[in-house]
């Protein structure tokens, strides 16, 4: 048995079967809900054991979250402190310079990197700061200065706006916690990008889609490239570097198409930003005959909850016929969800759907996921959100 010096949390009989196997999650009906866990402030740090004395380790609690508990160490009564926080972000940090040779990257993946509740952006001399969890939430003093001891970083940008936090009965806000806030520089594959981390989408940057992106663009050289759902040109620059003839984007944001004007500017590359729902324009681009040699669609989520399933792969699979109509015979086609709620099977099904329904003949060349900045955990696979496959199309 563990002697206790914190609240403890019980794991019912037979319940957390994937806890028990290593899986840093525990849901609300998998513990002994008592009248004192109720009154726990979320985000109270407490102890895990079994009804056999058995010990989960430390973690987050929170009795208005459906994942009630989020184990952080696999040890009783571990402090969840600056020390604690440093040797985590000394562990991330490690791996990543181990991984690039610059430090633009994603430093902290959630549970992958063993930190539920936390991503952390590292632009150069900049971190922005996502916070996703009540646990998280509560334990953010500690973890800040251990980003400081770490990384040092000039600038430091919270953005605490996720859609998840509502989940947690959290509210929603944006702080620069030091430094300045605003425009972010990029070095990706050898471009310079821009981020807005105040105003853009989660960080402002996908560093998830690097590695598909370099490998995009290693097809690009002499080539004609659409990229939809550009944002801030991702895709469209880097084909552009690497030699493609004819490059254009397709974003519904005018902010982030201002910051791929910059980047093009800047990179003294030419692209063609455009303005438009994408859909309607992919319909128009159909309807005229115009075809692409490589095509990029990389939307935002379609299924934003379970509840949508079915309503977003009808979406994927429109997408699917749609992009496949605009690519050239010979042409090669990048279709991408970071809907972590459609399987990868799934998402697959509805492409090749819309394949077929485009009277197109594909073979499937490249799957793929997030680059290596993005670990999964060993017992989280739903949480390898990221689908992009690449098919050639004759």
């Amino acid at each position: 048995m563990v002697e206790m010096s914190r609240l403890v949390v019980s794991v019912k009989a037979r319940e957390g079967r994937r806890a028990r196997a290593g899986a840093p999650w525990l849901f609300s009906n998998e513990i002994a809900m008592t009248t004192a866990l109720k009154g726990l402030p979320a985000g109270t740090v407490v102890n895990v054991v079994g009804d056999d004395g058995r010990s989960f380790g430390t973690g987050t609690f929170n009795a208005a979250s459906l994942i009630a508990v989020r184990l952080y160490a696999s040890a009783c009564d571990v402090g969840l402190d600056r020390a604690f926080f440093a040797m985590r972000l000394q562990r991330a940090l490690t791996l990543r310079q181990q991984l690039y040779a610059e430090p633009y990257y994603r430093l902290v993946h959630a549970e992958g990197d063993g930190l539920p509740g936390l991503v952390v952006d590292r632009f150069g001399d900049a971190c922005v700061v996502q916070i996703t969890t009540a646990g998280m939430e509560a334990l953010r003093q500690p973890f800040l200065a251990a980003l400081d001891d770490v990384v040092g970083p000039a600038t430091v940008i919270l953005r605490a706006d996720a859609p998840a936090r509502a989940l947690e009965g959290l509210p929603s806000y944006m702080a620069v916690e030091k430094g300045d806030g605003g425009r972010l520089g990029v070095e990706e594959n050898g471009v310079r990008y821009f981020a807005d981390s105040a105003g853009g989408q989660k960080t402002g940057w996908y560093y998830d889609q690097r590695d598909n992106r370099a490998f995009l663009a290693s097809l690009a050289r002499g080539r004609s490239v659409l990229d939809a759902y550009c944002y801030t040109g991702g895709f469209a620059l880097a084909a552009a570097m690497a030699g493609a003839r004819e490059v254009a984007g397709l974003d519904s944001s005018a902010p982030a198409l201002a910051l791929a004007e910059d980047a093009a500017r800047a990179n003294a590359l030419s692209a063609n930003f455009i303005r438009a729902d994408v859909f309607e324009e992919l319909e128009r681009l159909s309807s005229a005959h115009e075809t692409f040699d490589v095509v990029a669609a990389d939307p935002p989520p379609f299924v934003k909850s379970k509840k949508d399933l079915e309503t977003g792969a009808k979406a994927y699979r429109k997408l699917a016929r749609l992009a496949a109509s605009v690519t050239a015979p010979g042409g090669v086609l990048m279709l991408a969800s970071c809907s972590h709620n459609i399987p990868l099977e799934r998402f697959a099904q509805e492409c090749a759907m819309g394949l077929q329904r485009a009277g197109r003949a594909a073979r499937l060349i490249r799957q793929a996921g997030a680059g290596p900045d993005h670990p999964v955990h060993p017992m989280l696979p739903e949480t390898a959100y990221l689908k992009a496959l690449f098919y050639a199309l004759d």
